[in-house]
């Protein structure tokens, strides 16, 4: 690709995250028509997840907290117009990516039958760990200030994939919890609600990268002690599908 298509001055097609976006949760209702009717055979039924837990799950995993530090790093020297196109293209990539995962990731588990209570205790104890070590983070030592080089317009797409959609939105820990969502997800209107919630939080993690510099000295208070309050209540999420998963396979 020349860098003449990456040139912020430019104008290039906008629908690009929005046809993302639609095509995922087209892909999801119809991965959901598909594979949501009855659990294979010798698998303990498991109920859906309450939707407050997969929206705050996701959130947390998948949400703007982690985004605001990496996206006004990489880009403190660039312009308006090239800061929001970086925005916009990591918004779509992390949205394809995240399609990408819950397909592929779903089929894989669906080849080996892993029971469903085994799959959500399995999602319980990686929201846990990960929950864990981000509530235990607090209490380490800042990391050292490294510089960042300036961002030119052309290589606006690459820093979009990274460090921005990955790994700053699509966590390795974000997909596990969303394929792990949707294997359990027994129901259309389940797996359509899923894939709601992402695309609501990819969404939100736009619009946080288009006023986060901005609105930067008040993001930087009040999203790291929102991000504290919640990362205690993922804790506690995790200890309880944990819990529930145990008692579906009559371990409790």
């Amino acid at each position: 690709m020349s860098t003449t298509d990456l040139d912020p001055g430019k104008r290039h097609p906008p629908c690009l995250p929005c046809a993302t976006l639609v095509a995922g949760l087209a892909c999801l209702i119809a991965s959901g028509a598909a594979s949501a009717a009855e659990p294979a055979a010798g698998q303990a039924p498991v109920t859906d997840f309450p939707v407050g837990q997969v929206l705050t799950i996701l959130f947390l995993m998948l949400g703007p907290f982690k985004i605001i530090g990496p996206f006004l790093k990489v880009t403190r020297s660039a312009d308006a117009r090239l800061a929001r196109r970086i925005a916009v293209l990591a918004t779509a990539f992390a949205a394809l990516a995240l399609l990408i995962a819950g397909f592929l990731g779903e089929t894989i588990l669906s080849k080996y039958t892993i029971p469903l209570p085994v799959l959500a205790l399995s999602g319980g104890i990686i929201l846990f760990l990960v929950a864990l070590r981000s509530v235990l983070e607090q209490f380490e030592a800042p990391e050292p200030h490294t510089e960042v080089t300036e961002v030119p317009p052309e290589a606006a797409m690459r820093v979009a994939l990274s460090p921005l959609a990955f790994p700053a939105i699509v966590t390795p820990y974000g997909i596990a919890a969303l394929i792990v969502f949707l294997a359990v997800s027994q129901s259309l209107e389940g797996r359509l609600t899923i894939g709601a919630i992402v695309i609501a939080i990819m969404v939100l993690n736009l619009i946080v990268m288009l006023v986060a510099r901005r609105l930067r000295t008040g993001l930087s208070i009040v999203m790291p002690i929102f991000g504290a309050v919640l990362g205690v209540v993922q804790v506690a999420l995790g200890l309880h599908v944990i819990n529930n998963a145990l008692h579906n396979l009559g371990i409790l």
